[in-house]
């Protein structure tokens, strides 16, 4: 979800979803070292709970960025090992690590010894041809035995070359089984599903098997996808609210940011999949993406292209 899901868009989803885990964009361990942190790392209090994922393959230097997102205040550390674009791959992480599983042992073992927080990985079922069960297996055991305990599983294998990342996400068969078997020879560990799941239903159904679901670009082009997901998945029907409710919740939010500088741009990208199904929802795509970007642009927008869609029956 690499320049995805930035601090505004997680603002926004947590508007839906009070309960739902979310994660950073993948943020390399040099862009924390030795880049701007605050961009990196800032994030507002409501998006709790919230994991910072890392790309590295450093021990050292991700252990030093687990560190610094205890400190911000992040609920999880996740090591991604399941990215596939050669930009990952030249600068030696992403699904490329999943070929030196004591590599990344080492860097687990760093992270966890220099943090009090969670340490996971997400990571795919296979890369190229190293894809076989017993090579996955071996994998799960040996970053386990670093002190890994949750895996979240992107349910596809990878291939590092002759695909691109999209393709990656789409062409390599997925196979859920693979997922599941892990789930029955390791009891003892915690197993999220990712890939291809685009309802709530199949949520609840995953859930069954596995100890969690992760719900990536779906939830991104879809975000009400998780409107009910406090309700059917935690139990909790206290902060039901319609889509207009979840634009008039946003608008302080734009407001402060507005103030700040913050083109509003960079956080109406994030809501144009808000309405989708709704009559109207062509329309307020149009009217924010045509007029988001010019200057002197504020939150009148964002109420006026509201106002285009039918609302909801209560």
């Amino acid at each position: 979800m690499l320049d995805w899901t930035d601090r505004h868009c997680r603002y926004f989803l947590r508007l839906i979803s009070k309960h739902a885990v979310l994660y950073t964009e993948m943020v390399t361990t040099g862009a924390i070292l030795h880049g701007n942190r605050e961009r990196f790392l800032d994030f507002d209090p409501s998006e709790h709970p919230l994991a910072l994922q890392l790309g590295g393959s450093e021990p050292d230097d991700l252990a030093q960025c687990a560190k610094l997102g205890e400190v911000w205040g992040y609920d999880e550390i996740n090591l991604n090992v399941g990215c596939p674009s050669d930009r990952v791959q030249s600068g030696r992480f992403g699904a490329c690590l999943m070929i030196t599983p004591q590599l990344v042992a080492d860097c687990i073992k760093a992270m966890r010894d220099s943090i009090d927080i969670d340490v996971t990985v997400k990571h795919r079922i296979g890369v190229d041809e190293r894809d076989s069960y017993d090579e996955l297996c071996e994998f799960i055991g040996t970053v386990a035995e670093a002190g890994c305990s949750t895996f979240i599983v992107h349910a596809r294998k990878a291939w590092l070359q002759g695909l691109s990342p999209k393709e990656n996400r789409e062409i390599p068969p997925l196979s859920y089984e693979t997922v599941h078997r892990l789930k029955q020879d390791h009891p003892q560990l915690e197993f999220i599903i990712n890939g291809g799941i685009t309802s709530l239903n199949q949520a609840k159904e995953q859930l069954q098997q596995l100890d969690g679901v992760m719900i990536g670009r779906e939830a991104y082009h879809n975000p009400w996808i998780l409107s009910d997901a406090d309700r059917l998945i935690f139990g909790d029907t206290r902060f039901l609210l319609d889509r207009h409710q979840i634009v008039d919740s946003l608008i302080p939010y734009v407001e402060k940011e507005l103030s700040q500088g913050t083109p509003i741009n960079r956080i109406t990208r994030h809501i144009l999949g808000l309405f989708q199904g709704r009559p109207g929802a062509r329309k307020w795509r149009r009217m924010i993406s045509e007029e988001s970007h010019k200057a002197g642009t504020d939150c009148q927008l964002i109420i006026q292209a509201a106002a285009q869609v039918i609302r909801e029956p209560v």
